[in-house]
């Protein structure tokens, strides 16, 4: 008898659509399975043989058979084809009515005792559910609630092989999804009040996250860059459901979602060590998957110590921070991850991390600090927007009770100047100054005659590229939607101007 089951199988972040298929007939006993199966597809027939018995079922060791995931020339890899090759081998040995399953779609990985274990890519498999027409999703129950979190298709979650017979059967019906889990929160009670005697550092932050700007924190060991960066999250704006979806949909195929958690709310703030190697970065590996610059889509992705990476694995940021994506390409298959992410980097002015702090002497030779400089490009460095020297605080300040403007207070000014930045790009998946086109600049970027003359100096003066001229212009856009979305004036420029003097250091 041959049977039919709808399942998935994960490229990219995305799903595309398989069909399990079982040829069952008298003959010589044997199981075969074929259709480009990994390792680990391939260990499911002996998780399935052993889960069908465990929970009370025939399994047709008898019989021939032959089990195929089609497309062929599509390579399946994972352990979420468990439950749809069990409840195939049901159909096709007359234990379940095929009719029952035929406008679902199914995953999940099976334990030997009949459990189900949560999987990788349940949003993904809903929307292709959808997109496909199909009346339900039967996945794992640890996978329900981030699957129910969009509409168009029935999540049914299950806890083992017997409730997903049932349910097929008739004769179980489902509880209805559990709320599901809050995100959790890295950046949970970190205010900017905390940073002591730093008000020109939390005004860069300030503009950074008002116009989603790429920004180098430059300072002594102490002076607060990483207390900067890791309290940025919390005043940039809640995800928007079409950025929710995109970022939990990574996650989910990366297996950072928890079983329980819906659709992810806050934005990401990803800190990876410089050890990192070039795929846990910017992704890959066999076949390929998410790396950190993809995790951190629509949030922060934090370089602490950037001089510290390998230089090539930072030259590998400079596509994807002008593209918003990057392509893995290996040759088991090619995936293409978002990486739409707000950069920042935080380095020390020397090897020793002495210069600059009156407090201490740098002993580094001046060719140490220009190696030490340039182990950050200067390609890279010119696609950050701004370079903000941090400088080391006042003991005396230290001492102080929180003051200046706190996280919340911050997230509303930002907020603002998003709805200004909305209201000049409808309808733009990214809607930031950061993102103008140079279409874009000449028409919201004019300058005055003040204007002109000044940033002309600057350039001189600095010996800024081209591609630094737009970023001040960008930035100096932020800085008057923050004030209210007026023209540029000088005094914006100035402010502007000054995010790129970093860039002298070292």
């Amino acid at each position: 008898m041959l049977a039919k089951l709808a399942s998935i199988a994960i490229t990219g972040i995305d799903a595309v659509p398989v069909e399990v298929e079982l040829d069952l007939n008298s003959g010589m006993p044997s199981i075969r399975l074929v259709g480009l199966p990994d390792k680990a597809v391939q260990e499911a027939l002996d998780r399935v043989r052993s889960a069908i018995r465990n929970c009370g079922y025939d399994f047709p060791a008898t019989h021939r058979l032959v089990f195929s995931l089609a497309p062929a020339e599509l390579r399946k890899e994972g352990s979420l084809y468990d439950l749809p090759l069990a409840l195939v081998t049901l159909i096709a040995s007359g234990q379940l009515d095929p009719a029952a399953a035929a406008r679902s779609l199914v995953v999940g990985e099976l334990s030997l005792g009949g459990g189900l274990r949560p999987i990788r890519g349940a949003l993904a498999a809903a929307i292709t559910a959808r997109q496909m027409g199909r009346e339900c999703l039967v996945l794992p129950f640890d996978n329900l609630a981030e699957a129910a979190a969009i509409g168009g298709v029935r999540a049914v979650g299950v806890k083992d092989l017997a409730e997903a017979v049932g349910f097929f059967a008739g004769n179980w019906k489902p509880p209805p999804p559990p709320p599901p889990e809050e995100d959790a929160d890295a950046g949970c009670g970190l205010c900017y009040s905390d940073l002591r005697g730093q008000e020109m550092v939390k005004r860069a932050m300030l503009v950074a996250a008002a116009g989603s700007h790429h920004c180098l924190l430059m300072g002594p060991p102490g002076s607060g860059k990483t207390m900067a960066a890791q309290r940025l999250p919390g005043i940039l704006p809640p995800l928007t459901l079409a950025e929710s979806l995109d970022t939990t949909k990574i996650h989910s195929v990366a297996g950072e979602t928890r079983p329980g958690q819906g659709l992810m709310r806050l934005r990401p703030f990803r800190s990876p060590h410089h050890n990192a190697s070039m795929p846990g970065l910017i992704g890959g590996g066999a076949v390929p998957r998410p790396g950190e610059i993809s995790l951190a889509h629509n949030g922060v992705l934090f370089l602490d110590e950037a001089p510290e990476f390998p230089r090539q694995l930072l030259e590998t940021l400079r596509q994807p921070l002008e593209d918003g994506f990057i392509t893995i390409s290996r040759a088991a298959g090619s995936g293409t991850f978002p990486a739409r992410i707000l950069l920042v980097l935080s380095m020390n002015l020397c090897p020793c991390g002495r210069r600059g702090d009156p407090r201490r002497s740098c002993r580094c030779t001046p060719g140490q600090i220009s190696a030490y400089a340039g182990r950050i490009s200067g390609p890279l460095m010119d696609r950050v927007d701004l370079h903000v020297e941090v400088p080391p605080v006042d003991r005396d300040r230290l001492t102080e009770a929180r003051s200046g403007e706190t996280s919340r207070q911050m997230a509303a000014r930002v907020a603002a100047a998003r709805r200004v930045q909305e209201g000049r790009f409808p309808g733009r998946p990214t809607p930031v100054n950061a993102a103008m086109t140079p279409a874009d600049m000449e028409e919201h970027c004019r300058l005055d005659g003040e204007g002109g003359a000044l940033i002309k100096s600057a350039l001189n003066e600095y010996g800024l590229s081209a591609r630094a001229y737009g970023r001040i212009l960008k930035v100096a856009r932020t800085i008057a939607d923050l004030d209210g979305g007026g023209d540029i004036g000088v005094e914006q420029l100035m402010e502007a101007v000054q995010y790129r003097r970093g860039e002298s250091v070292g």
